[in-house]
């Protein structure tokens, strides 16, 4: 029996779906080549294939046909022969710009690719020695990395965050924020600078707090945001918080949440919030997407990283948080979870004479 028309076509579309895996490739490879060579800098206007071969020493001929490959997926527009940069492009490819992630995605690709080179071996055989997801990084490394991340947060991700903050009715009687494994800083400068008085405190490894005293200068906010160094999974984090936030920052304690959640609790004010701002993963963690296979390499290396659905939320109850609340955001790199927790008005948690 004959496939009727309707099978063919859905046939046709699967075969087309993977024919386009095989050449996504090529995409991230015009993209890399273009950020490594500053191809974008240079298209703020309309430019002749030669007089970008020009600026790039390079061959007219060659520097055409890897400009029409930017053009197929519209990185760049071509028009009567010349080309000029996609929105896309001009907002976060273009070096000197405010929301420039070349270095971002650079980063991203540096950790992506080796796992991807030989996955066959890493899928069989386990990663080759030497090569785990927890090995410590060199302090050029973390430099590197933060400046990295330092982008993600500038290019609307610290805004978001901000911004999901902010709706919380405790947000005007905030005074004490602790940014736990903060990063850059960009997000605890948000959040501050959306606030009349609250003041920040960014807590990460000694070699991250340092590329974060940086980055809080260039904001000027060292009068409202400071850094501390330490590992918040061991050391004492300090106490009387009104607000604790955790974005993307909690991998490492997966296996040791219930201790965290009640650190974090304690140094909580009565009525004090943690906000946890992290991936969920669902359908038996195959979903979402973006999350999945972004954390794919990582997890190839040291087992699984990412967090399920629900398990921030569940560890926070346990806790003794209560009025817990949770709310999805959507960030450059997928779906996040908001999980908000709140501290009793009065010393109520699991094994006390009140719970």
């Amino acid at each position: 029996m004959r496939p009727d028309r309707a099978e063919t076509s859905e046939a046709a579309a699967g075969f087309s779906e993977l024919y386009s895996l095989i050449i996504a490739p090529i995409k991230t490879r015009l993209l890399l080549t273009g950020i490594e060579l500053g191809v974008f800098d240079h298209l703020g206007e309309r430019r002749s294939a030669e007089d970008l071969a020009e600026i790039l020493g390079g061959s007219p001929e060659r520097t055409r046909i890897f400009l029409d490959g930017l053009a197929a997926f519209d990185l760049v527009i071509k028009r009567e022969g010349l080309y000029q940069n996609s929105v896309i492009a001009t907002t976060f490819l273009v070096g000197d710009g405010p929301t420039y992630v070349g270095n971002f995605l650079t980063e991203q690709w540096r950790y992506i690719e080796p796992v991807c080179e030989d996955l066959t071996t890493h899928v069989v055989d386990g990663p080759p020695k030497g090569k785990r997801a927890e090995e410590p990084r060199s302090r050029e490394d973390t430099g590197r990395w933060a400046a990295a991340v330092a982008e993600y947060q500038r290019a609307g991700v610290a805004e978001m965050v901000a911004r999901a903050i902010g709706e919380l009715p405790e947000f005007p009687s905030f005074r004490r924020m602790l940014d736990l494994g903060g990063g850059p800083g960009l997000i605890s400068v948000a959040v501050a600078a959306s606030h009349p008085v609250m003041r920040g405190a960014v807590f990460d490894l000694p070699p991250v707090a340092e590329a974060a005293e940086r980055f809080v200068r260039e904001a000027r906010m060292e009068g409202r945001v400071e850094v501390v160094d330490g590992d918040f999974s061991q050391d004492a984090i300090g106490g009387e918080y009104d607000l604790i936030l955790a974005s993307a920052s909690l991998y490492s304690c997966r296996g040791m949440l219930g201790p965290l959640m009640e650190k974090v609790r304690d140094a909580l004010n009565p009525g004090g919030v943690f906000v946890s701002l992290h991936d969920g993963l669902t359908n038996e963690r195959t979903k979402p997407t973006a999350m999945k296979l972004g954390w794919l390499p990582a997890e190839l290396l040291g087992g699984e990283i990412a967090f399920d659905r629900g398990e921030i939320a569940s560890s926070m109850r346990r806790a003794g948080f209560t009025s817990i609340s949770s709310r999805t955001l959507s960030s450059p790199v997928g779906p996040m979870e908001m999980d908000v927790g709140r501290k009793p008005g009065e010393d109520i948690y699991p094994g006390s004479d009140n719970f």
